[in-house]
């Protein structure tokens, strides 16, 4: 009478302890960190220099070879700046115009992705068509005939005709509709079958879902308009509606040579703030972006 086989389970308490080491860089990935640092060193660079010569003097900027540091530092372009100019206006009409720029392309965008993206009617295709085709011509061309519109409207030198013509970029009405679109039709369904109509359904089920999106329109749009400066400058006839880029360039080479110095301190009382803005937002910036159509 044969023995039954007697079954070994392998628990792995027989077996000897393995070496946890940390994970290591292969040779293929430092060359990468390497080159995403020389890219980082390139892009900072300018950056660095703006705001270290904005410290310097004219002659200090135009020195041959150029420098890096100043040698003697001072505030002298900064003072210049703050007392020749109405900087906090235009810190004012900056944030301003920023500012609604900003909200009224969260909402309407939003408001219009919404529409390309879940709701079906007729000329939808040719809706978005239209959108797309926006993005292929360049602002530049659109100026003269969007300062006629505005003229006609009798809204030059005023904060509307500086804000109207930036409310719904089709950038953001494209983003919009990509993070939209890969929400589920279910939520929406649901809304419907409890007898919501389209804007509560908007406005309570869509827009909690789209932070992210929302985060990242919210930043591209206020860096857009906040550096913006062709369009104030045509748009705005009188100083009191100078936004801080151009009241500052304005002054600066309102001379007979460009004075860099006031250029530099400028673009660095322009440049800073937006920097903390971004770096406070990131998160949400990377993640909107990881979450729609154009990662």
């Amino acid at each position: 009478m044969s023995t039954p086989m007697s079954l070994r389970i392998d628990t792995g308490r027989d077996r000897p302890p393995q070496e946890i080491t940390p994970d290591r860089p292969e040779r293929g990935q430092r060359w990468v960190y390497v080159v995403l640092a020389a890219g980082l060193v390139v892009v900072c660079a300018p950056f660095v220099w703006m705001v270290l010569s904005s410290f310097k003097t004219e002659k200090e900027i135009y020195a041959d070879p150029p420098t890096w540091f100043p040698e003697t530092p001072g505030f002298d372009n900064f003072s210049i700046l703050l007392d020749k100019l109405d900087i906090p206006q235009f810190l004012f009409n900056s944030v301003f115009v920023a500012t609604v720029t900003t909200l009224g392309n969260l909402l309407f965008c939003s408001m219009l992705g919404y529409a390309l993206a879940k709701i079906d009617y007729p000329g939808k295709k040719f809706i978005f068509g239209l959108v797309l085709s926006k993005l292929m011509i360049p602002g530049i061309a659109l100026l003269v005939p969007t300062f006629v519109v505005v003229a006609s409207l009798g809204l030059v030198d005023s904060y509307a005709g500086i804000i109207l013509p930036g409310l719904a970029a089709p950038m953001g009405v494209f983003l919009m509709r990509q993070f939209i679109q890969g929400l589920p039709d279910d939520l929406i369904d649901a809304g419907r079958v409890d007898g919501a109509g389209e804007f509560r359904i908007f406005f309570r089920i869509i827009l909690p879902l789209c932070r992210p999106a929302l985060a990242t329109l919210g930043l591209l749009t206020f860096l857009a308009s906040w550096n913006s400066f062709l369009w104030p400058l045509v748009v705005a006839q009188s100083e009191d509606l100078y936004t801080l880029p151009v009241g500052v360039a304005l002054y600066s080479l309102d001379h007979q040579n460009a004075e860099y110095g006031l250029l530099l301190a400028g673009a660095s009382m322009l440049v800073l703030p937006i920097i903390a803005v971004f770096v406070y937002f990131q998160r949400h910036f990377v993640q909107g972006i990881a979450t729609t159509g154009l990662k």
